[in-house]
């Protein structure tokens, strides 16, 4: 091809041009393939549960931002609204707009994603972005924590293990994370360490109780 080219009867300039296009063509469709791909659910859930979320966006150059915000405003899917609120909450990419960012968290937590639940609660509980109000933090992540998320259960013993919310509500808590399933030994020990300092505010019926594989009623 580039042999044509010399051959034709176009300009010395042109021809210099051509060919120094031509040359580069197969670096071109390298690079055409080395484009990056939208993450699926899945790769989103593990990033988001691992805390590498806004790493990975940093480290792929912020070359999805377009891709998350369509996927986030426009298409409204709970997990890239979790992603694009957390890119505005901390400035990932694009200027910083908590207003915008908590906004999304909480449109997401209607939607279901048990995430972002427990993500707002973890902003109450510290009182960062928001005023702290540990109450409420308990109101956005006791129904994640009934619907089966792990993460979602830690905190809300935590959260009662601190004091907050209703002694009533305190055997469920228990029951559901003591009777759960650990995927590290990590995330076991911590369990077992809030279940210790809730089991304090409880009285040795309760916890016995709470111990058993199914929750009965108390009589």
């Amino acid at each position: 091809m580039i042999r044509e080219v010399l051959k034709g009867s176009i300009g010395t300039v042109q021809r210099y041009l051509l060919v120094a296009i031509l040359s580069l063509s197969p670096l071109l469709s390298w690079a055409e393939t080395k484009a990056l791909d939208i993450y699926s659910q899945e790769q989103l859930i593990e990033l988001i549960r691992t805390k590498q979320y806004l790493t990975r966006v940093q480290g792929d150059d912020c070359q999805l931002v377009q891709d998350i915000e369509a996927r986030a405003e426009v298409l409204k899917l709970p997990l890239y609204q979790y992603l694009w609120a957390e890119m505005l909450n901390y400035g990932i990419c694009v200027k910083a707009n908590p207003p915008r960012g908590i906004s999304l968290l909480r449109n997401s937590a209607e939607q279901g994603s048990a995430e972002a639940m427990v993500r707002i609660a973890e902003y109450y509980h510290d009182g960062k972005f928001v005023i702290q109000d540990k109450e409420r933090a308990i109101h956005y992540v006791l129904p994640a924590a009934a619907n089966g998320d792990l993460p979602a259960r830690m905190m809300l013993v935590r959260l009662f293990g601190e004091g907050y919310g209703s002694p009533r509500d305190y055997e469920m808590a228990y029951h559901w994370l003591y009777n759960d399933v650990f995927s590290d030994v990590a995330t076991k020990n911590e369990a077992i360490e809030l279940l210790k300092v809730l089991e304090e505010k409880m009285p040795p019926s309760s916890v016995a109780r709470a111990k058993q594989e199914h929750l009965r009623s108390r009589k």
